[in-house]
């Protein structure tokens, strides 16, 4: 019910002889953070391959084609895409491979580089040229830069140089190097697979998908190189000199349930915000029903805590996208039907609490609650898992800008609640979610609902910025 986009995942894995075979399962269950692209790159020791295409993993690596047995080497990086920057076209798919006086580099990147545009700009003053409109390229060209090349630590020179969030993963010819900003906004953890092979993920719920174990997170501010000699680490920024500022959005919602990320259980986290919800916002009524899928950890807990029985008022089709496009508003409205069934014997003559994880723009929620009207709900209550959104991200969510985000255009929650038509309204506390977390309150990044920036945005950003006349050329070719 929600109108928030995903991110993107990313899958590395050195020295096993079905490398690219387990990043495919790996990006399958990384699939939930992107649905645009999704890509592979390959090397074995000497030479990088790398295959990306438009759709999901299932239809780019489609059975019949070849392509994994074509890249098939020891070492692979992976990437599902939900664009954050740049359009969602075949030039922006990810891993991103280039060349440059060190070799060749293939990058994968989850988050959004809030400078990427001013860099660009600088670049291109000097003559560079560039392929795509996405962010991740400018890591490439500030890696080909002589005068950061011969640095000690290229790497690290050229990470510094970086705003935003972050966290990569490098395949070179001999090597993978997987890396984190220095707030550590995104998540990244670091595995073993039994065979002794290392690799790192997203979320671990990739490492569980090809039988890795989870070892730790990626640090903030650290670089880890995989390669024959096995794992070393390094720091690009002296560690406990930035406080944390981890999106505690991903435990919201974009992290699977049964990831672990920044240290904690996903699930756990969404159960405790439940009791949370229904400490703060209690009522009467006969059913508490989720929102699937990531409204359900929080509706378990509302339950628990209020002691009202826990129902599925909603079955989710799996075969409708989580973005629909579609000519016509009538032709939207019957993909939102589609999308979430009414279970009509649950609901009927029933007060119900709606749980969900977020409300966004509003629209989907509200043809919703429509169908539970219609399906004869007595009373409709609907409890939030995090507070209202009011602020755009400029950290890799694509957030609708400040305009298009309900809480901000309406001053109330009464307001908010007539627009809903639902009986009554509660959100969570941005104090009652942050108490949910086992870390500090100020090692999460609140700025969607405080619109406190970790990182401070001089120059308003957007997914567009980068586009120029590069999506004319791709229209003009389509055509």
């Amino acid at each position: 019910m929600t109108d928030k986009k995903e991110e993107c995942g990313i899958f590395g894995i050195y020295g096993d002889p079905e490398a690219v075979q387990r990043t495919y399962f790996a990006l399958h269950s990384l699939q939930h953070r992107g649905q645009e692209s999704a890509g592979i790159a390959s090397s074995n020791g000497e030479l990088i391959h790398c295959f990306t295409g438009m759709g999901q993993v299932s239809r780019v690596f489609r059975a019949g084609r070849g392509v994994l047995e074509r890249l098939r080497n020891p070492m692979a990086i992976g990437h599902v895409r939900y664009s954050t920057t740049g359009s969602s076209n075949p030039t922006n798919a990810q891993p991103f491979l280039s060349e440059f006086s060190q070799g060749q580099v293939a990058i994968a990147h989850n988050g959004n580089l809030i400078n990427a545009s001013l860099l660009r700009d600088e670049y291109e003053a000097y003559g560079h040229i560039f392929k795509t409109s996405n962010d991740t390229e400018i890591i490439a060209h500030l890696m080909a830069k002589p005068s950061h090349v011969i640095k000690p630590d290229p790497l690290g020179h050229v990470l510094n140089h970086l705003q935003g969030a972050y966290s990569l993963v490098l395949l070179f010819q001999d090597r993978l190097e997987a890396a984190r900003d220095p707030f550590g906004i995104r998540p990244l953890c670091l595995g073993r697979t039994e065979a002794g092979c290392y690799c790192v993920a997203s979320e671990t719920c990739a490492l569980d998908a090809i039988g890795a174990e989870y070892i730790r997170e990626v640090e903030p501010g650290e670089i880890i190189t995989i390669d024959d000699s096995g794992v070393s680490s390094r720091y690009f920024v002296k560690p406990g000199t930035i406080t944390p500022g981890h999106c505690i959005f991903e435990h919201v919602y974009f992290s699977k349930q049964s990831s672990i990320i920044f240290g904690e259980s996903v699930h756990n986290f969404r159960v405790r915000s439940g009791h949370q919800l229904a400490k703060e916002h209690p009522v009467d009524a006969d059913i508490v029903i989720p929102v699937p899928d990531s409204g359900t950890c929080a509706a378990v807990g509302y339950a628990r805590e209020s002691g009202i029985p826990f129902d599925m008022g909603f079955v989710r089709s799996h075969y409708i996208g989580r973005t629909f496009l579609s000519p016509s508003q009538e032709m939207r409205d019957m993909a939102v039907k589609m999308k979430l069934t009414v279970v009509k014997d649950a609901v009927k003559d029933k007060r119900i609490i709606v749980v969900d994880d977020s409300v966004v723009r509003g629209t989907t929620t509200k043809g919703k609650i429509n169908s539970l009207r219609e399906a004869g709900a007595k009373e409709i209550h609907m409890r939030v898992a995090c507070p209202p959104i009011k602020h755009p991200c400029f950290y890799g969510v694509d957030f609708p800008t400040c305009e298009e985000l309900l809480a901000n255009q309406l001053d109330s929650l009464e307001e908010i609640r007539k627009f809903l038509d639902v009986d009554s309204i509660g959100y969570i506390s941005l104090e009652g979610l942050l108490s949910c977390a086992s870390l500090p309150a100020d090692h999460y990044c609140t700025a969607c609902w405080s619109g406190d920036y970790k990182i401070p945005v001089c120059k308003m950003v957007n997914k567009f910025s980068m586009e120029r006349h590069q999506m004319q050329l791709f229209d003009n070719q389509e055509l």
